[in-house]
């Protein structure tokens, strides 16, 4: 019988190479990190999602989602520059509508121990930006309070958009090396 553990063995060895009598990991471990919200409207809900990327700075990228945890050490740098084409782990929040007039936002908040690692959030709905900052930021906290960690920071990011047509609002956290 093949059991869940024998995957996540299989995928380990997949991710890593062997030198020299140690096993390294293949990928490395984000050093750098950057907030992001935007939003935009589309005549696709696809081409709304593409924009508010684009808005957002990372859509000429392709986006690998992860999910909240911020490696340690990893250094916040807002004018970051992620290469076209890259492949790019990211934590994102996202909602689209297709309904004119209604409210829609994303937000993403990290929550930051000096030291350790951080942990990211992300939130979205139909409400306001700091509805939406608001709750991401709770979010946060409880995760620290679960952790039993002490938050020394948070960093926030959101948007708000009415939808004309159809709209999409984008809240991420993009990971760096």
């Amino acid at each position: 019988m093949f059991y869940f553990t024998d995957h996540l063995y299989i995928m380990y060895l997949l991710s890593a190479k062997i030198i020299s009598g140690g096993v390294y990991p293949l990928l490395p471990l984000p050093k750098k990190y950057f907030l992001t919200a935007a939003s935009a409207e589309g005549e696709t809900e696809l081409t709304a999602f593409d924009g508010a990327l684009l808005n957002a700075r990372v859509g000429n990228t392709n986006l690998l989602k992860v999910s909240s945890i911020l490696p340690p050490g990893c250094e916040y740098e807002p004018g970051l520059v992620i290469p076209p084409g890259s492949l790019l782990p990211i934590a994102y929040g996202t909602i689209i509508s297709t309904v004119p007039g209604e409210v829609i936002s994303a937000a993403v908040a990290v929550g930051i121990k000096r030291n350790s690692f951080g942990v990211i959030m992300e939130y979205e709905g139909l409400c306001g930006a700091d509805q939406a900052e608001a709750q991401v930021r709770k979010m946060v906290q409880e995760a620290f309070q679960i952790r039993n960690l002490e938050l020394e920071d948070i960093k926030v990011a959101a948007t708000e958009h009415t939808v004309k047509r159809i709209g999409c609002a984008f809240a991420a956290v993009p990971l760096w090396y």
